[in-house]
């Protein structure tokens, strides 16, 4: 194994560097992407029309393409916090799939409805009628679309979120041996395993600032870099020794050792600041609780 580094002044690593501009990468990927395809689509079909000898006005297409555009960049939100909800996991695969084939349907019925209303009132304004078809048939021809949709991006988002694992580093509990006892208790981990870009290094437990709950991560802040572990904050804070954490939040947990002081606050909330210069939340339910221990 290879130690972490210690020096908190390091020079920050390329996840560090992207971070500033990760959420501008992230918009700007999926409308560039919706909108791009919006446009090539809308030239596509009209020259596909002219070819046939249809009579189709020059802005319909764009009114077609336009509205499903409009309508997949407000499903793509929650297609992402969905995909938070329900992470990918091999042991629980059927699962998995089973819910995200239902959102499939979800996610087509609210951007058939949708864009069919934004068609419909666009229509109106340029003088004319908006028939869909028959709606039966109609819907299912969308849906084998939109179920292809919907994969690619759950795709695009689980591949994105791997990738960003692997760069900032993901924390595993140190598992039992397959022969003979364990060199240290597995119940209440001294250590903890980060993996980074391939390489494995041992975190010490009592080098954990802080924990926060990240959906079904919680991210462990470790010299000034955080690194999810799979994991529920209630699940990790019974393994962890009370004598030196304590949970002072519904979604942090602080190791005691790095509590410089508690600073009250008039709702009966607390601030907590630390050694590194971070503050964290403490709301009243553990507040009392936390000054005794500390």
């Amino acid at each position: 194994m290879r130690a972490m580094p210690a020096s908190p002044a390091s020079s920050p690593t390329a996840y560090e560097r992207y971070r500033p501009w990760q959420r501008l990468v992230e918009t700007g990927f999926w409308v560039g992407t919706i909108l791009v395809n919006a446009v090539a689509n809308s030239i596509t079909v009209l020259m596909d029309a002219r070819r046939s000898g249809l009579d189709t006005a020059d802005w319909e297409p764009a009114v077609w393409e336009g509205s499903s555009a409009l309508l997949w960049l407000v499903i793509v939100p929650c297609v992402v916090w969905f995909t938070r909800r329900v992470p990918f996991q091999w042991d629980g695969l059927r699962r998995y799939l089973a819910l995200h084939l239902a959102a499939s349907v979800v996610v087509c019925l609210v951007h058939v409805g949708g864009m069919v209303g934004l068609r419909v009132l666009a229509y109106r304004v340029m003088g004319g009628t908006y028939v869909f078809g028959d709606w039966p048939v109609e819907l299912g021809y969308e849906y084998l679309k939109d179920v292809r949709s919907y994969a690619g991006m759950v795709l695009t988002i689980e591949v994105y979120r791997l990738a960003l694992r692997r760069l900032q580093g993901e924390a595993s509990l140190l598992a039992a041996p397959d022969e003979g006892p364990p060199l240290e208790s597995v119940e209440r981990p001294e250590r903890f395993l980060v993996r980074k870009l391939g390489r494995d290094f041992l975190v010490a437990a009592n080098d954990i600032e802080w924990l926060q709950a990240a959906g079904n991560y919680v991210n462990l802040r470790v010299r000034g870099h955080d690194y999810p572990l799979r994991s529920t904050i209630a699940g990790i804070e019974a393994r962890l020794d009370p004598t030196r954490f304590a949970r002072v939040h519904r979604s942090y947990i602080v190791n005691l050792d790095r509590i410089v002081s508690i600073e009250p606050l008039d709702t009966g909330d607390a601030r907590l600041h630390l050694a590194d210069g971070s503050t964290l939340p403490c709301s009243r339910r553990y507040r009392a609780d936390l000054k005794e221990r500390v």
